[in-house]
């Protein structure tokens, strides 16, 4: 545990090497579900996981709050308390909101930005997201499946298998083929903290900050932005041209990979190799 921000914070290193802070989505989920994937990133670096304010185990109290600044702070903080000058991030789904979110705050303090299937940057874009995520939810063989569960009395039998299985239904709607649900690691999100965080956000729209944000970004060469990499599935939810305006205006490189937006569960391979070329190594 980390103290940050008078909250305790749960932790976990793993690897040596150049140090890469790793930010779960959600919001209001934990670390796991990135397992064990991401932890294949880990030779030659050192990945260092925290379970953001408001979920997993990191629980907040009623009074703290949890909008985005607040996790923008806790990851200022974090860079403190492990004394470096920079951080160099590697943000999944709302986590790269967040290391977009924390660069655009400390432009000064990011060595390298690597975003995996983003978060919308406007809230247009995470319209069309909640709407496509209920279209594949609701497609009839989606359905069809939540109905045969239903009736299949596994609940009594077997609750443990139930549960595993109602999780997976609930998660079919993010991948290209949603069989591959099965092999996502389960998580729960903690509703209090997700609605925190995009009521915070509120009608946001991230392209002018950026394009402010490059125009001034603190380099020896001149204007720019830290060295960035998206990586995101053709078919995601999330619109792809989210991250098409943010390779746009940042000049970070967008690698498209035959996915939805779990790229660490579905091409697993692809996924490595793309983060693994990028990121810093010993």
């Amino acid at each position: 545990m980390l103290t940050i921000n008078g909250l305790p914070l749960f932790t976990r290193r793993l690897g040596t090497g150049p140090l890469v802070v790793v930010l779960h989505g959600g919001p209001g989920a934990s670390h796991d579900y990135l397992l064990p994937q991401y932890d294949l990133l880990s030779k030659d670096r050192e990945l260092f996981y925290y379970d953001q304010r408001g979920g997993g185990q990191s629980p907040a109290p009623r009074e703290a709050p949890l909008g985005w600044e607040a996790h923008v702070s806790d990851l200022e903080e974090i860079r403190i308390a492990l004394g470096q000058e920079r951080l160099t991030i590697c943000g999944y789904s709302w986590g790269g909101l967040l290391g977009l979110l924390y660069t655009l705050r400390h432009p000064e303090r990011v060595e390298r930005l690597a975003l995996v299937a983003p978060a919308a940057i406007t809230r247009e874009w995470r319209d069309a997201f909640e709407a496509e995520f209920a279209r594949r939810m609701n497609a009839p063989e989606r359905l069809a499946e939540r109905e045969a569960l239903r009736a299949s009395g596994l609940r009594e039998r077997d609750p443990a298998a139930y549960q595993r299985r109602a999780f997976e239904l609930s998660v079919m709607g993010y991948f290209k083929n949603p069989a591959d649900a099965v092999r996502l690691t389960p998580f729960r999100v903690v509703a209090r903290t997700q609605k925190a965080v995009w009521d915070s956000l509120d009608d946001w729209d991230l392209r002018p900050d950026l394009e402010r944000a490059v125009s001034s970004y603190p380099r020896a060469k001149g204007p720019g932005f830290p060295p960035s990499r998206i990586v995101h599935g053709t078919s995601d939810p999330i619109p792809i041209a989210s991250s098409r305006e943010i390779s746009r205006i940042t000049g970070a490189e967008l690698i498209p990979l035959d996915c939805g937006h779990c790229p660490h569960v579905e091409v697993t391979s692809d996924f490595v190799r793309a983060l693994d070329e990028f990121l810093p190594r010993a």
